[in-house]
């Protein structure tokens, strides 16, 4: 179940994956792109990271992949790393994302991709929702794929 504050027709639910949710503990994030979340090719994807998730955050700690969603019988991961250059930028607020450009545009096929956080989570327990951005191909402007609500206990 998810809960909203403000129930928005714009508002998109994106799915996502992590190992652990308890407080301190190390945790892989999988944020995920399934193909009906990208409508054309993205040259570039924005994460934006809430201000309350006080975490670390280093970029060789950072990955963007093609994976496999696991399910009951199986088990969520990479199945290919795809390159692209990653920046961790912060403005004068405090507030962080990550800029993802890949070496040649993610079509949108048939695959999923997901951005692959590996952090320790925050001291706070709380709901923790993540916007994510894609520039289409094309485009010059950056348009809202949807957001993740990440929990942590």
């Amino acid at each position: 179940m998810e809960f909203q504050w403000d129930q928005d027709d714009s508002y998109r639910r994106l799915k996502w994956f992590q190992k652990e949710n308890k407080r301190r503990f190390r945790n892989t994030i999988y944020f995920f792109f399934r193909p009906s979340d990208r409508k054309t090719d993205l040259l570039k994807i924005n994460l934006a990271i809430p201000k309350t998730f006080k975490s670390t955050i280093k970029k060789e700690k950072i990955s963007f992949c093609k994976v496999k969603i696991g399910g009951f019988e199986s088990r969520t991961k990479c199945l290919e790393d795809i390159p692209a250059d990653i920046e961790i930028n912060t403005d004068e607020s405090g507030l962080r994302s990550l800029d993802i450009y890949p070496y040649s545009p993610i079509p949108s096929n048939k695959a999923s991709y997901a951005i692959v956080l590996k952090v320790f989570n925050p001291k706070k327990s709380g709901l923790y929702q993540f916007h994510s951005f894609g520039q289409p191909k094309g485009k010059s402007f950056s348009s809202y794929l949807g957001s993740w609500t990440i929990v942590i206990d």
